[in-house]
C-alpha cells in the first residue's frame, strides 16, 4: 500500500534530494494522516458514547489531535518548501521544524485534558458495557495505527525527516493507548472490576509523553545541533579525498530545514603550494560537496609545514607530549614562526567535552610548562578548542 501511495501521488519519487519531492512525501503523509485520523476519530467517538467509556473517547479525541496535527503538518510541509527569497537566502525549511513543535504542544494539552477527565472519573467510576461489535472496530482501529506508524516511519527515513518519523513514533503511541483501553474493557466484562479510569490515566500518560518527545526532537535542530558523527566523517573524509588536501577540522553545519544544510570546515593546505593552486581545489570541493552531499560548504585553507625538518620535529614531540597528557586531547593548526633565535609555537588544542573551563586551562598551563621544558627559548600561544561532532554512541 506504501508504494502504491507513493508511486501514484508522488512524481519522480526516486529524487528524495529535491525539496519539491520533499514537500510532495510530506503532503501525501499528512493527507493520509488527516483521513485516517478524522476516520478513526469519528468510529471512537461513536463507540465511547456507546460504551460510556472515558478511556475510548479520550483515544477518540487523541485521534481528533492526531488529524489536526496533520493538518498542521500539511500547512508547515507546504510552507517548508518555499524557495529561498531575500529575507531568507536559506530558504524557509525550519518552518517544517515549527509546524511538528506546534503539534507536539497540541498532543501534550489533550493528555493533560484527559488526565483531569480520569482523575475525576476515578472518583466518580462509571459503568461499562461490552459490546462486540465496537470491541472489534477498536481491534481494527489498531491495526490501522500500525500501518500509519509502518508508513511513516517508511517515507521520513527514505527522505531522513525527523518531522515524520515523529509522527511514526506517536501513531506508535497510540497502537499502546488502544490497546491499554481494548484490555480494560476485557478486564471488566470478565472480573466486572472497573479499570477504565486506570486505563485512561494511562493513556494520558502515553499522549503526554509522545508530546515532549515530539517537542524534543524539533527544538533540537531549532536550538542548534552538533553534526552527527556519521555525516561529520562524510563531510571531513571527502575534504580530505583530495589530492592538495593534508587535513581537516574544525567542521560546523548548521540546519535550515531537512536537506538544507550550510557547513563550514578548515582544510590543510601545503604551505609550500602557491595560494591559486590551493584555490582551485577549494573550489572543486566546494562544487562537489553541493551536487554529491547537497551541502553549501564553505572551506576556510590553513596553510601546513611540510618540509622544514625543524617544525616538523617539533610538531612530533608536541603530539607526543599532548597524547601523555590524555590520549583525548589533540590539535591542530601547527606554526611556528621564527624571530632570530625566539620561536614562537602556535596551535589550537581540542579538549574533550567531559573537560571543565578549569580543566581545559589546567591542562593548557601543563603543557605550556612541558614544552618549555623541551625548549627554553620558545613561547607558547594555544588556543583552546572543542570539537562541533556528536559521540560516536549518540549518533541522531
Amino acid at each position: 500500500m506504501t508504494e502504491f501511495l507513493v508511486n501514484k501521488f508522488i512524481k519522480d519519487s526516486a529524487n528524495i534530494e529535491s525539496t519539491e519531492v520533499r514537500t510532495r512525501y510530506g503532503m501525501l503523509a499528512s493527507v493520509v494522516g488527516i483521513f485516517c485520523n478524522v476516520l478513526l476519530f469519528s468510529v471512537k467517538l461513536a463507540i465511547g458514547l456507546i460504551l460510556s467509556s472515558l478511556a475510548v473517547t479520550a483515544d477518540a479525541f487523541n485521534n481528533l489531535s492526531d488529524a489536526a496535527s496533520s493538518i498542521i503538518s500539511f500547512v508547515g510541509v507546504k510552507m517548508a518548501g518555499k524557495p529561498a527569497d531575500a529575507e531568507h537566502p536559506f530558504g524557509h525549511g525550519r518552518i517544517e521544524y515549527i509546524a511538528a513543535l506546534i503539534v507536539s504542544f497540541l498532543v501534550i494539552e489533550v493528555g493533560f485534558t484527559f488526565f483531569k477527565s480520569s482523575i475525576s472519573k476515578i472518583m466518580h467510576p462509571e459503568e461499562i458495557t461490552f459490546d462486540p461489535v465496537p470491541f472489534i472496530i477498536l481491534i481494527l482501529s489498531i491495526l490501522v495505527k500500525l500501518w500509519m506508524a509502518f508508513f511513516n516511519n517508511k517515507l521520513g527515513k527514505r527522505i531522513d525527516s525527523k518531522v515524520m518519523l515523529a509522527t511514526a513514533a506517536d501513531s506508535l503511541g497510540d497502537v499502546i493507548t488502544t490497546s491499554a483501553t481494548v484490555i480494560s474493557i476485557v478486564i471488566c466484562h470478565f472480573t466486572s472490576i472497573n479499570v477504565d479510569a486506570i486505563a485512561g490515566l494511562i493513556v494520558s500518560g502515553i499522549v503526554i509523553w509522545s508530546g515532549v518527545s515530539i517537542a524534543k526532537d524539533t527544538l533540537e535542530p531549532l536550538i542548534g545541533q552538533r553534526v552527527p558523527s556519521e555525516l561529520y566523517q562524510k563531510i571531513t573524509d571527502m575534504v580530505e579525498s583530495y589530492e592538495g588536501i593534508v587535513g581537516a577540522h574544525d567542521l560546523i553545519v548548521h540546519n535550515y530545514g531537512p536537506n538544507r544544510s550550510m557547513a563550514t570546515i578548515h582544510a590543510e593546505v601545503p604551505n609550500d603550494v602557491s595560494i591559486e593552486a590551493s584555490h582551485e581545489i577549494i573550489d572543486r570541493i566546494e562544487r562537489d560537496a553541493k551536487k554529491e552531499l547537497n551541502i553549501l560548504l564553505v572551506i576556510h585553507m590553513d596553510p601546513v609545514e611540510m618540509r622544514d625538518e625543524e617544525v616538523l620535529e617539533l610538531r612530533d614531540k608536541t603530539s607526543h607530549i599532548v597524547h601523555a597528557l590524555d590520549p583525548e586531547l589533540h590539535f591542530h593548526d601547527f606554526r611556528v614562526l621564527k624571530e632570530n633565535e625566539q620561536k614562537n609555537l602556535i596551535f589550537d588544542l581540542v579538549v574533550p567535552d567531559s573537560y571543565t573551563e578549569k580543566d581545559a586551562n589546567r591542562v593548557m598551563h601543563q603543557l605550556i610548562a612541558l614544552l618549555h621544558e623541551m625548549e627554553k627559548n620558545m613561547d607558547c600561544i594555544i588556543t583552546l578548542d572543542r570539537s562541533f561532532e556528536a559521540p560516536k554512541n549518540n549518533i541522531t
